[in-house]
């Protein structure tokens, strides 16, 4: 399992890498195909955020699908440890939930998995992986003068392929990356749509009349 430790307006110090390495060591014993773990950080430079000034983004790339996990705090130490909780959480729900398919336990419903699940703030738009490692297109960050006679500014653009897939399972993997909401090809339908967080643990779609 490869770890790529990276910041944002951040320099990234060693003794803070093999902290991440060490910190990291325990989470295959969930998944064993795990092939790479992506590992940012971001530096708020806000004074009036400083109670969440420093960020923390895990990504869990591997043959199944895709699993991530943040957290905000005063520093980076902290918000490793806030991140890896969640990300644990989520490992392991994917871990009962290959085990449920195997035909050891009883299905259970999306909301009584997830039901102990924080509810995440509201992040990127997510894609399916389809049950592989997704290849993901990003454009580069462009500089905010180029977009000065714009009124709006498009900051990150990706691209994800992945196979169609159930409501059910769209809730489940949007649960897994920590998001209000996740993009997927309905398999019942045909149709693009989007399931997303109302209150509580209830959920809506949105789908495309194409």
């Amino acid at each position: 399992m490869d770890i790529v430790v990276k910041g944002r307006n951040v320099e990234v110090p060693d003794h803070y890498r093999v902290h991440v390495a060490e910190k990291l060591a325990k989470i295959e014993r969930y998944d064993h195909k795990l092939i790479r773990v992506d590992v940012e950080l971001f530096h708020e430079r806000n004074p009036r955020q400083s109670d969440t000034c420093q960020r923390v983004e895990i990504t869990c790339v591997s043959r199944g699908p895709v699993i991530r996990a943040e957290a905000c705090t005063s520093d980076f130490y902290s918000a490793l440890d806030a991140a890896i909780a969640k990300l644990d959480t989520r490992l392991r729900r994917a871990a009962d939930r290959r085990r449920v398919h195997r035909g050891r336990h009883a299905p259970i419903s999306v909301a009584a998995a997830t039901a102990d699940l924080p509810v995440a703030e509201l992040g990127e738009l997510a894609a399916p992986s389809g049950g592989t490692a997704t290849a993901v297109a990003e454009r580069p960050e462009e500089s905010a003068d180029e977009y000065d006679d714009q009124p709006w500014h498009i900051a990150r653009a990706k691209v994800h392929a992945g196979e169609p897939m159930t409501v059910d399972d769209a809730l489940f993997q949007m649960e897994l990356v920590g998001h209000d909401f996740y993009l997927f090809h309905d398999k019942e339908s045909g149709r693009p749509s989007v399931v997303y967080r109302r209150h509580a643990y209830d959920y809506g779609i949105i789908a495309l009349d194409t």
